[in-house]
Order: structure tokens, then sequence, then C-alpha cells
């Protein structure tokens, strides 16, 4: 009966966590802090950052260096 209680109180624990917030077209998240190799360009709510992978970042026309 101890260990069905603990399994229920950790399930319910688990279940409380906080949902990812979803950024650029859903191809960023929103961090206070960016991963290693994650960019960003705009803010998510209450001033976070939007943390996109490079390759979901479209190119600027004309940004070339010729």
């Amino acid at each position: 009966m101890k260990f069905l209680l603990l399994v229920l109180i950790i399930t319910l624990l688990l279940a409380r966590v906080t949902p990812v917030m979803k950024c650029w077209g859903k191809s960023g998240r929103c961090r206070s802090t960016c991963k290693e190799g994650e960019v960003f360009h705009i803010l998510c709510k209450a001033g976070i950052k939007c943390c996109v992978d490079p390759k979901y970042v479209p190119v600027k026309p004309g940004s070339s260096n010729m």
C-alpha cells in the first residue's frame, strides 16, 4: 500500500511540470539562456529569449559578402 501511495505522489509531481513555451513557428523554445549552438533573434513573453537552431533561421536577402 505504501508503494502505491509513493507511485501516486511521484506521478502527480511529474504531471505538474510546466509546459514548454514554443516560438519561431514552433521551431524554437523560450528559455532564459540558449544552449550551445542555438541563436536568438526575438524575445518571448517576459523578456526571455526564443532559442532557435540556426538551420531554422532564414538567411536575409542581400547579406552575402561578395
